[in-house]
């Protein structure tokens, strides 16, 4: 049950394990350097390149092993048209060029305006980055880490850490979002069986 050895921890002492395995995982480590450069306004990496990473590290799995994308937020109110944001995601495709990972980025100030069509529901309109991470449809996936201006990771995680470090994927219920909660817990599950999905 060694994988288990941070679950239970004070917040504090999660924290900082949290992000002394996602700086030393070289995918992580890469992604986050880009991004530092690539200097987007309020920009988060978020999800499962981070918490994938962490069940890497501690199953002894490789660098990557799991992981679809690497998922970078940014926040730009200023102009909120198609064109803008995918402008920003062809400059992305350039500097993320060598990554082993392809990396999805996305305005968080935009999402309002495409999600009822594309899930059937709606979504509110975020006020930053970091916002939209409390409507995942699961608490274990609402993690986000970026650079602040002294140099230092800042960690966004509003349930805590608790749930990734204790291999369990649990609902967030603040939209009906049972489907995807349910999908990407049995997709986690095949990776890495250790994972408990609680019930939506």
């Amino acid at each position: 049950m060694d994988h288990l050895r941070y679950s239970g921890l004070p917040f504090e002492e999660q924290r900082v394990a949290f992000l002394a395995i996602v700086s030393a995982d070289p995918l992580v480590r890469d992604a986050l350097a880009r991004a530092r450069e690539f200097d987007l306004p309020d920009w988060l990496i978020v999800s499962g390149a981070l918490y994938n990473s962490v069940w890497n590290h501690l199953t002894g799995k490789p660098s990557g092993y799991g992981i679809k994308d690497v998922d970078l937020f940014y926040f730009d109110d200023s102009d909120r048209s198609y064109e803008a944001e995918d402008a920003v995601i062809r400059r992305a495709a350039a500097h993320f060029e060598g990554l082993p990972l392809p990396v999805e980025v996305r305005n968080q100030a935009r999402v309002h305006l495409w999600y009822l069509q594309k899930f059937g529901q709606p979504c509110p309109r975020y006020s930053s980055a970091s916002e939209s991470l409390s409507y995942f449809a699961s608490k274990t996936h609402a993690v986000g880490v970026r650079y602040d201006a002294d140099g230092q990771l800042e960690l966004v995680a509003p349930f805590g850490l608790d749930d990734i470090f204790s291999f369990r994927i649990t609902p967030n219920r603040v939209t009906d979002n049972r489907r995807t909660h349910e999908v990407k817990g049995r997709r986690a599950q095949e990776y890495w069986p250790e994972i408990i999905v609680a019930p939506w």
